[in-house]
C-alpha cells in the first residue's frame, strides 16, 4: 500500500491564483480510526476537518472561526455536510464498490479530491473532481461535457447511473461557475493576513560528515509554494542530487532541503556551485554559495543545530498525514491538468 500526503499540491504557482480543494476519505475494515475523514483547503493551506468521530467542523485559524461567526449558515451547511450526508453516501459507496468488486472483508478506502481554482488577474476558473478506490483512479468528471469518465472497467457502471442524474450534474456546474469560486474569494478575504503573507527563509549548508553530502536548508519560509536547487556554473544541477520534500514547522512555516554529493569534486571546484531558493511571489532568488567554512557539521554544538524545525517539521508532517489522510492509497497521476476535467461541491455527493 502507499500513502498519500494531502499535502500534494506542491508546486510553484502565480500568487494571483487561489484555490478551494477539499479531500475525503471513507474507509472500512481499518481499526482505530474514523470511518469518515473531510479536510477543506485554501492555497493548499488546511482550514478546516470534520471526521465521523467527532463529529463538529474544526477551523484551523481564527481567520476562519471569524468566518463561520460571519456566517452562520455556511457553519450549518459544513456541519450538516459532515456529521450528516456525507459519511452517509461514502459509506453506502463503499459498500456498493466492495459487491461491485466482489469483496467480502478486508480494508478499503474511497477517496475524493474536489474543488476549484481561481485566477484573481484573469477571471478564469478551473475545477476537479475525482474519486479513487483502494490505491486507484476510479472515476471522475469532466465539467466541459458535464458526463462521468469511468477510469476502470468497473466505473462503467456508475458512470451510467451517474450521467443519467441531471439534475446532480447541473448542481455540479453551478457549484464550479458560482458557488466554490465565491467562497474561495471570502476566504482570501478573511485570511489574507495568512494566506498573502510572505516569510523568506534562513538558509544554512550542513554536512555529517566530511563525506557526506552537502544539504542546503531552507526553514522559515511561507507559503510553501518554493523550489529549491542546486546549481553549477549557472546551471541547474540533476545528477548527484536529492530533493527533498516541502515540510512543515509547528509555527505554521515551512522547511526544505536539497543535498548534493561532491564525492568526485575536486575542492578547489567548489566555487562554482550554488544553492538557489526560490519562493512563490517573490522575484529574487536567495543565493548560497559552496563554502566550506560555512558548512555546519555534526561537531556544531546541538544549540547551534537547526534540529527543533526539522524534528518539528517531521511531527507535524506525521500527524497530518494521520489526521488527514490515514491510510489514503490514491495515487493521484495529475497536478494541474486534472483541474481542467470536473467541478463538484461536497454537497453534490450525497
Amino acid at each position: 500500500m502507499k500513502l498519500f500526503l494531502l499535502l500534494l499540491f506542491c508546486h510553484v504557482s502565480s500568487p494571483v491564483k487561489h484555490s478551494h480543494k477539499f479531500f475525503i476519505t471513507a474507509s472500512s475494515g481499518v481499526p482505530n480510526f474514523p470511518e469518515f475523514v473531510a479536510v477543506a483547503l485554501v492555497d493548499d493551506i488546511t482550514v478546516g476537518s470534520c471526521d465521523s468521530n467527532r463529529k463538529i467542523v474544526e477551523p484551523k485559524h481564527d481567520w476562519g472561526k471569524i468566518y463561520l461567526n460571519d456566517n452562520p449558515e455556511s457553519l450549518r451547511w459544513y456541519t450538516e455536510q459532515c456529521t450528516e450526508n456525507l459519511p452517509m453516501f461514502f459509506k453506502a459507496t463503499v459498500y456498493n464498490l466492495m459487491q461491485l468488486f466482489n469483496q467480502t472483508g478486508g480494508v478499503h478506502v474511497l477517496q475524493m479530491i474536489g474543488g476549484c481554482e481561481w485566477d484573481k488577474k484573469t477571471g478564469e476558473v478551473l475545477s476537479l473532481l475525482q474519486f479513487g478506490y483502494n490505491g486507484e483512479d476510479f472515476i471522475s468528471l469532466d465539467l466541459k461535457t458535464l458526463t462521468w469518465m469511468a477510469l476502470k472497467p468497473q466505473a462503467v457502471m456508475i458512470k451510467q447511473r451517474w450521467d443519467a442524474e441531471k439534475v446532480r450534474l447541473k448542481r455540479h456546474e453551478n457549484f464550479f461557475t458560482q458557488v466554490c469560486p465565491d467562497w474561495l474569494k471570502k476566504f482570501v478575504d478573511y485570511g489574507k493576513s495568512s494566506l498573502l503573507r510572505i516569510e523568506l527563509p534562513s538558509v544554512s549548508l550542513l554536512q555529517k560528515s566530511p563525506s557526506s553530502p552537502v544539504s542546503c536548508h531552507a526553514t522559515g519560509f511561507y507559503p510553501d509554494r518554493a523550489l529549491m536547487l542546486w546549481r553549477k556554473d549557472g546551471e541547474d544541477l540533476h545528477e548527484d542530487v536529492d530533493q527533498g520534500e516541502i515540510l512543515p514547522n509547528h509555527d505554521g512555516s515551512f522547511q526544505i532541503r536539497v543535498d548534493l554529493d561532491l564525492s568526485s569534486v575536486k575542492p578547489e571546484d567548489w566555487r562554482r556551485y550554488d544553492c538557489v531558493f526560490q519562493l512563490s511571489g517573490v522575484k529574487e532568488e536567495i543565493i548560497t554559495k559552496l563554502d566550506k567554512a560555512e558548512i555546519r557539521t555534526n561537531s556544531v554544538p546541538p544549540s547551534e543545530f537547526p534540529a527543533a524545525p526539522v524534528i518539528g517539521g517531521v511531527v507535524a508532517l506525521l500527524l497530518l498525514t494521520l489526521c488527514i489522510s490515514g491510510l489514503f492509497l490514491w495515487r493521484r497521476k495529475r497536478n494541474d491538468e486534472g483541474y481542467q476535467r470536473g467541478s463538484a461541491e461536497q454537497s453534490e455527493l450525497q
